[in-house]
C-alpha cells in the first residue's frame, strides 16, 4: 500500500526552514523534536504522522518534562492501593459488602487552558473529561469536585475575570448538573497571579468492585484471537484539534481567536446515556457474563489518535486503522484532524470479534445512539495486531506507520533547574485598634468569605447518596454502597500565597490541609491525587519551582502514614501535570499543586460538620499558634504583602492530630470540627458558629490569657495560619478527648466554649477584644463574594 504523499522533508532542512515548515502546518514541535520523529521511524514523516507525534509529544500527553521528577519523589503504593496512577485514574480500597471488594476511583484533572479562552466549553468539556476516566475503569461514577483558581475581581482586568468566573460556574453545573453527577466540593483563590492564566481542575470520583475494573490496554487474549478496536461516540468533527498541543503552550492574546477551534465542544445528555449505568455498562455487564477480556478508553486530550495508540501501546500491540470507517460530522475531513480532534463524549474499546457485533447492537440499537444525536453510534475502525506497529489507512494510502510504542513513549527532557529567591520579608506593624473591624474585613475577603455563590447551581443530591454538602465542611461526604455503612470523603486544598513564597512548603501544606479536612469529618485519609499548575518548564526557576513543589508534596505524603497501615505512607494515585500556564508577557501562575484527597468512614451516619450543636460544649484547640502568617488572608487585608513565614508542618505533630481527630470523633465525643487554614482560629471559630449555609444560631466566648499567647502577640494568634484543628467536644467528653490526645503526645487547649447568645466575643487577659453580633458577621461573609464578582 502506498504511503500519503504529503511528506514534510524533515531531513532535508535546516533549523530555521523547519521551524517556519511546521509554524505553517500548526505544529508546535521543536526541530529536534521533529528530526527525533526521523530517528524512530526511519523516514521523513508524513503530515498525519508530524499531528499524531505533535500531540502525542505534548506536554499534556507526554510527561516529557515531568515524567522523572514524579517518579524521583512520589509515593504511589501501599498496601490499600487497587489500581497506582499507571492509568487515567487510580483506585483505592473502600469496603468488603456482601463478598465483594469494593474500591473507590479517583481521577484528577486540569482543563486550564480551554477555560482561560472560552469558560463555559472549558469547563464543560473538563467536567465530561474526567468522568469520562472514572467511567472507563468499568466504576460508576458518584461524585465531582472543583478546584478553582481565578485572576483579582477588583484588579485591572476584572470585568474579564468576572465573565471567566461566570463562565466556568455554568460550564460546571450546566454539564455536571444535566450528567446526573453530584458535586459534592472543591475550593476558590483568587489573587492576579491567575489574571492571564485561570485554572479549573477537576475531580471525579467512582465505585466499582474488584472483579468488575477494566483497564485502558487491550487485554492478553489479543495476541491469540482476532480482537477488534471500536469507536463509539458522537461522530468526530474538527472541534478541538491541537487540543493537548494547545494545552502545552504560553497564551497569547493576540492568537486567542485561533486558539478558541481547540476548545472541545460538549455534550452532557448524550454523556448521560452513554456512562450513567446506561450503554457502557450494559457492555460491560454483557462482557462479564460472557466471560470475555476487555479493554476501555475515553477519548480526551490527543483526541482519537492518543487513546487508540495506548490502548494498544499498553497491551504491547499494533493495530491497523481503517479511517474511513471512523464515523465523522464534517465531510472531506483531512486525516489529522481525523486522528487529532478532540470531539467530546467518544471512547474506544478493545473486545473479541466474535463480541463486535453485539456490542455495536447494544449501542446503536438498544440505546438508539443514531437518534439520541445526529451522527452518533458504534463502528469496528481497527483490528489489533502482534507487530507492535501504528498503521493508519484512509482512501487506499498509508497516514501513519510507526512503531506504537515511539508514539507513546518516545521522547523526555532532562530540564534544568535553578533556585529563586524569594525576596519578601515580614512586616514590622501595629495591632490594629478596631479588632472587630479587622475581623469583619478578614471574614468578608474574597478568599475567606462564603463560596455559595460558586457552588450555589451545583446539584449535589442526584444521585441521592450526599451526606455532606459542599460548604457544610472543608470535605464532602456521600454514602455510595447500598446498604454499606461505609462512607466517602473526598477534600481539595492548595493556597497558591504560600507557594510563591515557598514551593516545597506549598505543596506540602496542601497535602496536610486536604488530609486535615477529611479528618475533620471523621474519615480516615485514605490516598491523594495531584494536579500540578505551573509555569513554563523550560525556563530554570519555574522548573525548580515544580520540583521544589512536587518535592513538597512527597514529603508530607511519605511522612504522614496511612491510619491503617501506620508503617505506609500516603500514597498518590493519580494527577495531572499542567504546564505553560504563562502569558505572552511571560507573567506566570502562583506555583499551584492542588491535592486532593479520599477518606473513608467506618459508619457515615457519624460524619461531623462544621456547625456548632450546642450551647455549653467546650471548643479545643490542637495545634500550637506560631508567628506563620506569610502568604496569610490577615496580611492581605492588612495590604501587608506576603510576608515571608509561610507555614511549616512538623510531620510527627500533624499525623498525630489526624490520627487523634478520627479517633475522637468514631469514639462520638465530637460535635463540630473545623481545620484551621486561611484566616486562622478567629476564621475556623466563625464559620463553625455560622455553618456552611449560614444559618448558625450559636455563638462563642473565648477566653485567652498570656499563657494560652504563648509570647505571640493577640492579633498573630488569632489568625496565624499554623496548622491545627478546633473541636467542638460534647459536653463531659472532655477528658476523654484529652486522654487520646495524650496518646499521641498531643496538648489540648481549652478556647471556651459555645454560647447561646449568638455573640462572637473574644477575651485577652480579662479585655474584651472582639465582641460581635453573629448577625454581623454573617451579614459580611454571606453577601461578599456576590458583591465583588458583580451579582
Amino acid at each position: 500500500m502506498q504511503l500519503d504523499e504529503r511528506q514534510i522533508l524533515v531531513s532535508q532542512m535546516d533549523d530555521e526552514q523547519l521551524q517556519a515548515e511546521l509554524k505553517q502546518h500548526g505544529v508546535v514541535l521543536t526541530p529536534y523534536e521533529a528530526r527525533r520523529i526521523v530517528d524512530l521511524i526511519g523516514r521523513d514523516p508524513t503530515l498525519c504522522e508530524l499531528h499524531i507525534f505533535n500531540v502525542e509529544w505534548s506536554e499534556h500527553c507526554s510527561y516529557k518534562s515531568s515524567l522523572a521528577t514524579l517518579k524521583e519523589f512520589l509515593p504511589t503504593d501501599a498496601p490499600n492501593v487497587i489500581q497506582g496512577p499507571e492509568e487515567d485514574a487510580g483506585i483505592v480500597f473502600f469496603a468488603e459488602h456482601e463478598g465483594k471488594r469494593y474500591g473507590v476511583v479517583i481521577a484528577h484533572e486540569s482543563h486550564n487552558h480551554p477555560s482561560q479562552v472560552l469558560p463555559n466549553e472549558g469547563a464543560a468539556t473538563g467536567i465530561g473529561g474526567i468522568v469520562r476516566d472514572v467511567d472507563c475503569m468499568g466504576a460508576d461514577v458518584i461524585a465531582t469536585a472543583d478546584p478553582l483558581r481565578f485572576g483579582d475581581p477588583s484588579g485591572e482586568n476584572a470585568e474579564r475575570t468576572k465573565w471567566i468566573v461566570r463562565g466556568v460556574v455554568d460550564g460546571i453545573w450546566q454539564y455536571g448538573n444535566a450528567l446526573g453527577v453530584p458535586n459534592l466540593g472543591g475550593d476558590v483563590y483568587f489573587a492576579e497571579d491567575f489574571d492571564d492564566n485561570c485554572l479549573v481542575n477537576v475531580i471525579a470520583l467512582g465505585l466499582v468492585a474488584e472483579e468488575d475494573i477494566i483497564h485502558s490496554a487491550a487485554p492478553p487474549e489479543a495476541a491469540t484471537e482476532p480482537y477488534d478496536l471500536i469507536l463509539v461516540g458522537k461522530p468526530t468533527d474538527d472541534s478541538g484539534f491541537g487540543g493537548s498541543a494547545f494545552a502545552s503552550k504560553i497564551l497569547d492574546e493576540e492568537e486567542e481567536e485561533d486558539d478558541r477551534g481547540a476548545v472541545q465542544v460538549p455534550d452532557p445528555f448524550l454523556k448521560n446515556v452513554l456512562a450513567m449505568k446506561k450503554a457502557n455498562a450494559q457492555v460491560k455487564q454483557r462482557a462479564k457474563e460472557l466471560g470475555l477480556a476487555i479493554g476501555f478508553k475515553d477519548i480526551g486530550g490527543g483526541g482519537l489518535a492518543c487513546a487508540t495508540s495506548e490502548i494498544t501501546a499498553e497491551g504491547g500491540y499494533g493495530v491497523d486503522i481503517d479511517l474511513d470507517k471512523v464515523h465523522v460530522g464534517l465531510e472531506n475531513l483531512l486525516p489529522e484532524v481525523i486522528c487529532c480532534a478532540e470531539t467530546q463524549e467518544r471512547y474506544v474499546w478493545a473486545v473479541p470479534a466474535h463480541f463486535s457485533e453485539e456490542v455495536l447492537r447494544i449501542y446503536n440499537e438498544d440505546w438508539d445512539l443514531p437518534n439520541i444525536y445526529e451522527g452518533a453510534q458504534a463502528r469496528v475502525i481497527g483490528r489489533f495486531t502482534n507487530d507492535g506497529i501504528y498503521r493508519l489507512v484512509q482512501q487506499g494510502k498509508i497516514v501513519c506507520e510507526a512503531p506504537v510504542e515511539a508514539v507513546t513513549s518516545g521522547i523526555s527532557y532532562e530540564r534544568d533547574s535553578q533556585p529563586r529567591q524569594f525576596e519578601g520579608t515580614e512586616p514590622e506593624f501595629e495591632m490594629p485598634a478596631d479588632m472587630k473591624e479587622t475581623l469583619l474585613k478578614v471574614i468578608g475577603h474574597q478568599n475567606v468569605c462564603s463560596r455559595a455563590y460558586i457552588y450555589r447551581c451545583y446539584d449535589s443530591e442526584v444521585q441521592g447518596n450526599a451526606v455532606i454538602r459542599p460548604g457544610e465542611a472543608g470535605a464532602g461526604v456521600c454514602a455510595p454502597l447500598e446498604g454499606c455503612p461505609k462512607g466517602v470523603a473526598l477534600s481539595a486544598d492548595g493556597n497558591p500565597f504560600y507557594g510563591l513564597i515557598d514551593p516545597y512548603w506549598g505543596g506540602a501544606t496542601a497535602v496536610a490541609e486536604a488530609m486535615r479536612n477529611v479528618a475533620a469529618v471523621g474519615a480516615k485519609p485514605a490516598a491523594l491525587t495531584d494536579c500540578l499548575n505551573f509555569g513554563n518548564p523550560e525556563k530554570p526557576q519555574a522548573f525548580w519551582e515544580f520540583r521544589e513543589g512536587v518535592r513538597g508534596l512527597a514529603d508530607a505524603a511519605k511522612n504522614i502514614h496511612l491510619k491503617d497501615y501506620p508503617d505506609s505512607p500516603t500514597p498518590i494515585i493519580s494527577g495531572n501535570v499542567s504546564f505553560y500556564n504563562e502569558s505572552a508577557t511571560g507573567r506566570a501562575v502562583a506555583p499551584s499543586p492542588i491535592i486532593a484527597c479520599v477518606g473513608v468512614l467506618e459508619d457515615y451516619s457519624q460524619a461531623v460538620t462544621i456547625q456548632l450543636k450546642q450551647a455549653g460544649n467546650k471548643l479545643l484547640l490542637v495545634g500550637p499558634r506560631q508567628d506563620e502568617l506569610g502568604g496569610s488572608a490577615y496580611y492581605q487585608v492588612l495590604d501587608l504583602g506576603l510576608g515571608r513565614n509561610v507555614p511549616q508542618i512538623d510531620w510527627q505533630q500533624e499525623q498525630g492530630m489526624i490520627w487523634a481527630v478520627v479517633d475522637a470523633n468514631e469514639a462520638g465525643h465530637i460535635a463540630a470540627c473545623q481545620d484551621i487554614s486561611d484566616g486562622g482560629v478567629a476564621v475556623a471559630l466563625a464559620e463553625m458558629a455560622l455553618g456552611g449555609h449560614g444559618t448558625g444560631q450559636f455563638g462563642v466566648h473565648i477566653q485567652l490569657d498570656e499563657e494560652k499567647l504563648r509570647g505571640l502577640r493577640a492579633d498573630k494568634w488569632l489568625f496565624s495560619e499554623s496548622t491545627g484543628f478546633v473541636m467542638e467536644v460534647h459536653a463531659g467528653h472532655e477528658q476523654q478527648v484529652q486522654e487520646i490526645f495524650a496518646g499521641y503526645g498531643l496538648e489540648l487547649m481549652a478556647l471556651g466554649e459555645v454560647s447561646g447568645d449568638a455573640q462572637f466575643d473574644v477575651t485577652v487577659a480579662e479585655e474584651l477584644l472582639i465582641n460581635l453580633p453573629l448577625d454581623q458577621i454573617r451579614d459580611t461573609w454571606a453577601g461578599s463574594l456576590a458583591e465583588v464578582l458583580g451579582s
